[in-house]
């Protein structure tokens, strides 16, 4: 799998993720859905690979990496 997420990419990926866990943390009741893209962003920001840049061809990584 090559990496199309870079160092800026994964850290904003990482803050919204956390703030969308504290939000739904403060107002939960119907706010726990907020859970599943702050789940996404830190998932994709992890193994720093987005299946939606992918589809797109963005690539925000500037490591140059080998073909699968």
């Amino acid at each position: 799998m090559k990496q199309n997420v870079g160092r800026i990419d994964q850290a904003v990926r990482y803050i919204l993720a956390i703030v969308l866990v504290v939000i739904a943390a403060i107002f939960q009741g119907t706010w726990w859905w907020l859970l599943i893209p702050a789940t996404i962003l830190a998932f994709t920001a992890a193994v720093s690979w987005c299946g939606i840049y992918r589809l797109f061809g963005v690539n925000t990584c500037t490591i140059k990496t080998t073909k699968d």
